[in-house]
């Protein structure tokens, strides 16, 4: 006879989920009204309607590993649809706020960015002051001055100290996400076995999230898909700007002049990349001041990527614009500002709402690598 698995509800797991938007789970008496509605939910996995039980029982090691809880797109047409108003919505959002603080490393940075609504200032400042503190060492702001129409910003900031920065963070970021993805991938693995290759259902995966596909089956909330589109793809085309930039600066034989002229492909792959951001940025935001019971609760896990994203945006924009218009110290500053916010961005990434992109996609392989049977135990 088999061993029963250890069942251990977690009290803090309910207090916290409270505190984050999902204390309507308590409502929900499993009429599975959600589950039906759900143009995503599969028939051999349907969801939430079990993740609403996992969520009242305070379940969180179950929950951790649920790849169900990262196939939700929050689209909202259960919530719309509850008889009880218990929101599921919302309660998945919340549990997967949970998740990511869970699954941090180090775990204090997934409990910053998760309590963002009060540790903000932490997680904006602490860099802004860092820029300052090591622009003053090194008595750049002494070269406040040069910045203008025919000289770039780097003669205030050398490349070499954003590279210097900006370096150490990727690895930071990448060492972190591989390691939260890991954990949750063997989460994944212990409650289904998987086969085929990982490899072909990350194509598969990737296709679906570049095009963001799910969405279109969303009803609530479907014109998020665009907002989340334009996003996505604004920073894909500022990534690569980055990468040719290096290229055409630093490898032989471009190494053009700077500041590259306007005209120049660089700056217009750039440019509207920048459009993407602000169109992607200005659509969520319009879409989150909508009708709460169609775009789900504001939480700080939420709006605190979104926040830091339209900031990178503004002042991105307004620097892009003030070497020319504006007298040099003051774009300067700006300048000081915006490489602040960027590094915030770049910090948060893996406990905030970016991380979506890495579980996400990670539930995504898994789902197409499970068989029916063994997705569902």
């Amino acid at each position: 006879m088999a061993t029963p698995a250890a069942v251990i509800p977690s009290a803090e797991f309910r207090k916290e989920l409270k505190a984050r938007g999902g204390a309507s789970a308590a409502r929900c008496y499993q009429c599975a009204t959600c589950s039906s509605v759900c143009e995503l939910s599969p028939e051999d996995a349907p969801f939430p309607r079990r993740q609403m039980v996992l969520a009242q029982w305070g379940l969180a090691d179950q929950l951790a590993g649920d790849p169900a809880v990262w196939l939700c797109h929050q689209c909202n047409d259960c919530s719309v649809r509850c008889p009880r108003e218990a929101k599921p919505g919302d309660v998945m959002q919340a549990v997967r706020s949970l998740t990511v603080e869970k699954l941090a490393t180090p775990h204090f940075m997934g409990s910053l960015v998760a309590k963002a609504r009060t540790t903000w200032p932490l997680l904006v400042g602490i860099p802004i002051l860092f820029w300052i503190l090591y622009l003053a060492a090194l008595g750049r702001f002494e070269h406040m001055a040069e910045v203008g129409p025919n000289a770039g910003w780097d003669h205030f900031v050398p490349h070499w100290m954003i590279y210097s920065v900006y370096f150490p963070v990727a690895i930071f970021v990448t060492f972190v996400a591989f390691s939260s993805g890991m954990r949750f991938w063997k989460l994944m693995g212990a409650r289904a076995s998987r086969s085929g290759s990982f490899v072909s259902g990350l194509t598969d995966a990737l296709k679906d999230v570049a095009t963001h596909k799910r969405f279109a089956s969303c009803d609530a909330a479907r014109p998020r898909r665009w907002g989340h589109f334009w996003l996505l793809w604004g920073f894909m085309g500022a990534a690569i700007t980055s990468a040719f930039l290096i290229v055409v600066l630093y490898v032989p034989p471009f190494q053009e002049p700077i500041p590259l002229p306007l005209s120049h492909w660089i700056k217009i792959l750039g440019n509207l990349s920048a459009v993407a951001l602000v169109v992607g940025g200005a659509w969520l935001w319009a879409n989150r001041v909508q009708d709460g019971n169609r775009t789900g609760a504001t939480t700080a896990f939420d709006s605190f990527f979104l926040y830091v994203v339209l900031a990178v945006i503004a002042t991105g924009c307004f620097v892009e614009a003030g070497r020319f218009v504006l007298a040099p110290q003051v774009a300067s500053w700006l300048y000081v500002l915006h490489l602040g916010v960027v590094l915030c961005l770049f910090i948060t990434f893996p406990y905030s709402k970016f991380a979506h992109l890495l579980y996400r996609t990670l539930a995504m392989v898994h789902e197409r690598m499970s068989t029916p049977d063994e997705a569902t135990d």
